[in-house]
Formats: structure tokens, sequence, C-alpha cells
């Protein structure tokens, strides 16, 4: 059996895919072979030189209103694709193209504190604003609503009275690190005993 191929899209630092690319790296049960930004100056690109993945930008054409992002990830036999700090909707002519192949992490327990605009800061932001004693990740398809896709995977961390936005990053950011990962793995073994289907919902499995 042909070894899955993963592409990581990020916007920004990357230090999620780097933590992604390192996992597989001796293993068999997938291989990350490509990270691609939607920013031509994000850290990410940098970071993921040293490895041996294709790490390159593109932009809203490619993305949008063509399908030449689709036709580089099939030629290069692209299997799965993980959004990791991912900050464009993903089109529905990519998710057409990988059905229930697309997955993402969000740093807040959605349904709370997701959709459009809600990212990075914002999101621990307002986890503080609203008094939530604790917050954490989900992991979740993608379907063409932004953070509705299927839920498989929730990690909770406490908030304290006296934490700021900045430490609540670093307690969800500890989380992500830790099982991003091997959800990714126990998801792509998943999908390929049985395809998974992107849809509305909520399914906590973790």
């Amino acid at each position: 059996m042909k070894i899955p191929r993963i592409c990581i899209l990020a916007s920004g630092a990357g230090t999620n895919a780097e933590t992604i690319y390192h996992f597989f790296e001796s293993k068999r049960t997938a291989q990350v072979v490509m990270v691609l930004s939607n920013n031509p100056d994000a850290p990410v690109l940098q970071r993921m030189q040293p490895h041996n993945v294709v790490a390159m930008p593109f932009n809203r054409l490619q993305f949008y209103e063509s399908d030449q992002l689709i036709t580089f990830l099939q030629e290069f036999g692209i299997t799965h694709i993980v959004l990791a700090g991912f900050l464009w909707q993903v089109p529905p002519s990519l998710i057409q193209a990988f059905p229930g192949k697309i997955i993402n992490i969000h740093p807040a327990l959605l349904p709370k504190f997701g959709g459009k605009g809600m990212y990075g800061l914002k999101v621990h932001e307002r986890v503080k604003a609203a008094g939530e004693t604790e917050t954490g990740i989900t992991i979740h398809l993608v379907n063409e609503r932004y953070d509705e896709g299927k839920i498989i995977f929730q990690a909770k961390c406490p908030v304290l009275p006296n934490d700021t936005p900045e430490q609540i990053a670093e307690k969800v950011q500890r989380l992500e690190h830790e099982h991003f990962a091997k959800e990714v793995e126990k998801w792509v073994n998943q999908s390929l005993d049985k395809p998974l289907e992107t849809q509305t919902g909520i399914q906590i499995q973790g």
C-alpha cells in the first residue's frame, strides 16, 4: 500500500507544520511532502526549507479562481490536506477534489469562538473577555463554512482568572503540539479504511 502523502497549508509561523513533519519523519503511516502558504512572507516557508518537503507560496487566483492548485496537488500525489494556522476559507472546488480528506485545527472549543475572523490571539482575547474557565483545541473536518465541519477531537486546558490572552495562547499551543500530529495519524488511517464525508455536526472522539 502506498504511503499517504500529506500537504500542510499554513499562513504563519509554522510550528504545528514542523511538529507534524517531524512526527511522520520516521513513520510509514503517512508522509508530509509539501507545505504551502497563501503568504509569501510566512515564516513557515523558511522554517520548512531545511526539511525534505516542497515549501512554496500560492496566490488568490490559484486558490479561488482556477484549478491550478488542485491540479498541482493531484499531480504530486497528495492524498490528505492538513490546515495548520491557515487563514483563508477553503473553496468548494478543493473540498470536492479531496472529499473528507481535509482537516483543520482551531484554537478554541468549537462551536464557541469560531467563524470568520476568529484566529490567533483574537480567539484568546474573546475567551478571556467572556470569562471562560476553560478553553482548548478542536480538530475537525473542513466543509464549506468556517469552523463548522464535523468535530473529531477536542482537548481542554484551564483558563485562570489572571491569565492573559498571551498566556492562554501558550497553553493552547502546548495542546496543539501534543495532540495534533497524533490525531492526524488516526484520521489518515481511518480515512483510508472508510472515506469520511464532510458535514456539519459535533462528534467528540477524544
